[in-house]
């Protein structure tokens, strides 16, 4: 429905799969996300065997769980970089249904885990998070829309994504879990933007996001205690973000030492939401200028080779993709220095989480399938060929 051939560019016959892959696949992209997913292994080693050994496990259970689940997000993320913009569209349709049902079912059959917000289902053997993957799924289906909302006769589907985006944001909110509900909103305000949004409607739509964010202070003592924590002019040093941003501190330019840093010891989730803190305070700033230049460097190269893309429907899905991605970083890090209050959301790829690791293979291979080397040409030869 929404491909778009103008012509094309020559193609390799008969070419194998996998050097097809090779030679069109955003390499440094893919390498920076083993990158950060090393990086994530190297941290855990000193972020959770404290962890470990208050729950009574050997010291490098959370490690190995890590290298296991990390290992199937690189998997998982392989599987969908190879797949063609159509098959990553139709397993994102099936993946967002299944995800969305599961959200639904969460107040029903979800548990909390002592955190105050139901967003998991527990296995026994784990648990798994549905937010976690209904978003890329969602930005693939409402990106779709939003492409055929543009064609002639198309359906509405710039009215239909944004109502299922309220929709996605309300059942969040009830969980609560406001960070994933501001991710989905955001990545459909991106794509709708990208996609020829009035000025007018942008800015109606951040209104009712400051007024739905009155609402749930008022109504939500969750978010209410998070906000008053944040605004508040004096940090409690006892408090997850007081002795994240005194690691941060003492971290200084090359930190304190591999193994020396002592945060790990008093911070709950110095392994997951605050997984940057540990990285501050043993490798220093140099290490946290590392991987938010990778972080950067992957939204950006994609974004580059979006601009280039014809097809509508994959220039909106890949941004949507490459923006939620670098906001999701930015957002945890930004918590950890106090610039945003606390959203319990993971650094993709380098903090601990078995659903946040395969939702973001699943994300990132997505977009590393839209934003490889197409053989129909770049849309700077239509135009010139068009004589504009």
């Amino acid at each position: 429905m929404t491909e778009m051939v103008y012509g094309s560019v020559p193609t390799r016959d008969g070419e194998p799969i996998l050097p097809r892959w090779w030679r069109t696949i955003d390499k440094w992209s893919l390498s920076a996300v083993f990158l950060l997913f090393g990086i994530g292994l190297l941290l855990g080693l000193a972020a959770s065997p404290p962890l470990a050994q208050r729950n009574g496990f050997a010291d490098f259970h959370y490690v190995q769980r890590q290298a296991l689940f990390g290992s199937l997000a690189m998997l998982t993320m392989f599987a969908f970089s190879l797949m063609s913009p159509q098959t990553v569209r139709r397993i994102a349709v099936i993946g967002f249904a299944c995800s969305l049902v599961a959200l639904m079912l969460l107040p029903l059959f979800g548990t909390d885990y002592g955190k105050g917000a139901v967003r998991w289902f527990s296995l026994g053997f784990g648990s798994i998070q549905p937010s976690e993957f209904l978003k890329p799924g969602f930005i693939v289906v409402a990106g779709w829309m939003i492409a055929a909302s543009n064609e002639v006769a198309g359906p509405p589907g710039k009215s239909y994504s944004f109502g299922l985006a309220l929709f996605i944001t309300l059942l969040l909110a009830l969980q609560p879990d406001f960070g994933q509900a501001c991710l989905v909103l955001f990545a459909w305000g991106v794509m709708y933007f990208v996609g020829g949004a009035p000025v007018l409607v942008l800015a109606g739509i951040a209104g009712l996001t400051v007024v739905g964010g009155a609402f749930a202070y008022q109504n939500s003592e969750h978010f209410a205690r998070r906000i008053d924590g944040f605004l508040s002019a004096d940090v409690d040093p006892t408090t997850q973000l007081g002795y994240a941003a005194n690691a941060i501190r003492e971290g200084g330019f090359f930190g304190v030492g591999v193994g020396e840093g002592t945060v790990k010891w008093s911070l709950p989730d110095a392994h997951t939401d605050f997984i940057i803190a540990v990285a501050a305070e043993e490798y220093g700033l140099i290490l946290v200028l590392v991987i938010i230049f990778l972080y950067g460097s992957i939204a950006l190269r994609s974004l580059f080779r979006l601009m280039r893309e014809r097809d509508p429907f994959i220039r909106l899905a890949g941004t949507g993709l490459a923006c939620t991605f670098a906001v999701q970083a930015m957002i945890n890090m930004s918590v950890a220095v106090r610039l945003l209050p606390a959203k319990g959301m993971t650094l993709p790829f380098v903090s601990y989480g078995g659903s946040s690791l395969i939702a973001g293979g699943i994300l990132i291979g997505m977009l590393l399938a839209l934003t490889r080397a197409r053989p129909q040409g770049e849309i700077a030869d239509h135009l010139i060929r068009k004589g504009r």
